[in-house]
């Protein structure tokens, strides 16, 4: 029986799509740690990211860069200085999270 309401997953599946962007074990803890602490450069977000790897730390900026969440500037420099922060459509994921984590938080 039909309710007239078409899920929104019939197609391609707009919330597995976010899922597969910000999913993994690293991304969201990336995507706050630069959301506290502002442009942050590699080493440190690295020391900040306890028990990520190298291969695994870029791996998930490229990603995140890739998919619009992340920003990467190069300072030309010796040496060169890189510099990663979330972009404005991080900012607009950010409040998303909160709500998922409060409703985590009480499903718990």
């Amino acid at each position: 029986m039909s309710t007239g309401h078409a899920c929104p997953c019939t197609e391609e599946c707009p919330l597995q799509r976010a899922m597969e962007i910000i999913g993994g074990k690293w991304k969201i803890s990336i995507l706050c740690s630069l959301n506290a602490d502002g442009a942050t450069r590699y080493n440190d977000l690295k020391r900040k990211m306890k028990g990520i790897s190298n291969t695994m730390l870029a791996k998930s900026l490229k990603e995140l860069e890739e998919s619009g969440l992340v920003k990467r500037t190069e300072y030309v420099e010796v040496p060169i200085r890189v510099e990663y922060e979330i972009t404005e459509k991080t900012a607009e994921l950010l409040p998303i999270l909160g709500q998922l984590a409060v409703w985590a938080y009480k499903s718990a």
